[in-house]
């Protein structure tokens, strides 16, 4: 028996209309294999050896530290692979075998074709930026590192929204008043503003950041999961298991809650979205992730700095817009399988 036959009908059902969506079906094919990829982003673009064999062993620079002294060398700090005398070292006592891209998102390319940023070439193929880091290799990194902190961050704010949504519209009166108030007050802060205020009063760290991102990113689905409560609470099934004495937090997680998830899923990949966008445009702000870290904001700076080297704007833009189009996408189809009008077909 296949895993979609063990599906509930209804769920065969949107994963049917789903992959009827082929723009959304595709996208979500693409956008995984992407994410996969730069999952292993230290096994292909590295400034260290994918695998090497010394003197009949074998090592792997790329997932592990070696010091110099383990092939021959005199320093017992971690080899410098780029080295002539290491690299001399290794070649005259094994092979070595490098990932595709032979650099980091912090590497810096000692010799160049031109000053950088230097343009595309069959060493850099996207070109350099303007510390003679290669282009490629940024995005790969910057790229784990925007999904990654978006998926982190539409998980935390998920959390919070559903269980605050859940408790006013659950509990309503005096509950729902109060905390609708407070939604209000906190939605109408200019959030942007007080994320560089916050983000400048600190040293800057991914964790601090998505912290504080946190902290205003939680509202998007309260009113959503509210609704549903509102009308959940009031049908017969959850009157009845009321009348029989089951408890308010069974009732909420098990005959309420799974209806208001569908809500929370259809606005998932537009969260994610919203999210990547704004760790962009902070990193373009310059009130980001640490400096020195693998951002695409960073990138689009660098491309406001460097006018005179498109390759920087394009590479910017044509990642950034490929992204949010694919999770856009993602988004329409996965709204579509969930729409009831469409199940009810």
């Amino acid at each position: 028996m296949t895993k979609l036959s063990t599906l509930s009908p209804i769920n065969q059902r949107r994963w049917a209309i789903f992959r009827a969506h082929r723009r959304g079906f595709y996208s979500l094919i693409i956008f995984s294999l992407l994410f996969g990829l730069s999952l292993f982003a230290e096994l292909i673009a590295n400034d260290k050896p994918f695998i090497l064999s010394h003197k009949g062993e074998l090592y792997a620079p790329a997932l592990f530290s070696y010091p110099e002294t383990t092939f021959g060398g005199v320093f017992e700090t971690e080899a410098d692979y780029s080295d002539p005398y290491v690299v001399d070292l290794l070649e005259s006592n094994g092979w070595v075998l490098w990932p595709l891209i032979p650099y980091s998102y912090d590497t810096h390319i000692d010799q160049l074709s031109s000053p950088a940023p230097s343009a595309p070439d069959s060493n850099n193929w996207l070109g350099t930026d303007d510390q003679a880091r290669d282009v490629l290799a940024r995005i790969i990194y910057g790229f784990r590192i925007s999904v990654l902190f978006a998926l982190s961050l539409s998980l935390g704010s998920s959390l919070i929204g559903v269980a605050a949504g859940a408790l006013q519209g659950y509990f309503g009166g005096k509950v729902d008043l109060l905390g609708q108030r407070f939604i209000e007050i906190w939605s109408g802060l200019p959030v942007l503003f007080l994320l560089i205020i916050l983000a400048s009063m600190i040293t800057p760290s991914i964790w601090w950041l998505l912290g504080i991102m946190l902290l205003f990113s939680w509202t998007q689905l309260v009113d959503v999961v509210r609704a549903e409560f509102l009308r959940g609470r009031n049908l017969d099934y959850v009157k009845a298991a009321r009348a029989m004495g089951v408890n308010n937090r069974t009732i909420m997680l098990r005959h309420i809650l799974p209806n208001a998830m569908v809500a929370t899923l259809t606005y998932m990949p537009f969260i994610i979205t919203a999210a990547i966008t704004t760790l962009t445009s902070l990193d373009f702000l310059g009130f980001g992730l640490p400096p020195g870290s693998a951002s695409l904001g960073e990138l689009v700076a660098q491309a406001k700095a460097n006018l005179h080297a498109p390759w920087l704007g394009l590479s910017a833009f044509i990642v950034l817009a490929a992204m949010l189009s694919l999770l856009v996408f993602i988004g329409e189809a996965v709204r579509d399988a969930l729409d009831p009008r469409l199940n009810s077909l």
